[in-house]
């Protein structure tokens, strides 16, 4: 391994340290980002927008890639729950964003956590729900409207 590996296993590392779940956290939904994406808060309301395709990139140009889980999984209920969407909502919004050309395609589905968390850690800008017991290292959780989950007020459960 050279040097230049050991350093990003070791950023990698650190950045997965950033976030400890509590046992209350365990069935809170977390936001996690890419480690290198430098966001470490968002507002509820940028939340909202950011998985319903309003806002496409992040503070310094950086798009925005939202990773989802594939219809009937929790994480995906979840959602829906948080975007007040039925599914057929929810994908008539996205054909509809892709059909205006405001989107270039919609969500990517991950059929597993796993995949989900893959697809976070490999891609700058992406974006995903997870709920806390799910979470492994490599990806970086940000806080909503200043909270982590198990935080007294956090409002993703």
């Amino acid at each position: 391994m050279n040097g230049r590996s050991i350093s990003f296993l070791l950023v990698t590392f650190l950045a997965s340290l950033a976030f400890i779940p509590t046992a209350a956290a365990q069935k809170d939904l977390a936001v996690v980002v890419n480690p290198g994406n430098p966001i470490a808060n968002v507002s509820l309301g940028e939340l909202r927008k950011l998985f319903n395709g309003e806002k496409r990139s992040w503070p310094g140009g950086m798009g925005v890639k939202l990773i989802v889980r594939s219809p009937g999984n929790r994480e995906r209920t979840a959602l829906l729950q948080f975007l007040n969407l039925s599914e057929t909502d929810y994908k008539q919004h996205w054909t509809a964003l892709v059909v205006r050309g405001e989107a270039d395609t919609e969500p990517f589905a991950a059929p597993s956590i796993g995949m989900v968390l893959e697809a976070v850690r490999a891609l700058p800008g992406a974006i995903s729900l997870v709920y806390v017991g799910d979470l492994k290292p490599g990806v970086k959780v940000i806080k909503i409207d200043g909270l982590l989950p198990g935080a007294p007020g956090y409002l993703l459960r």
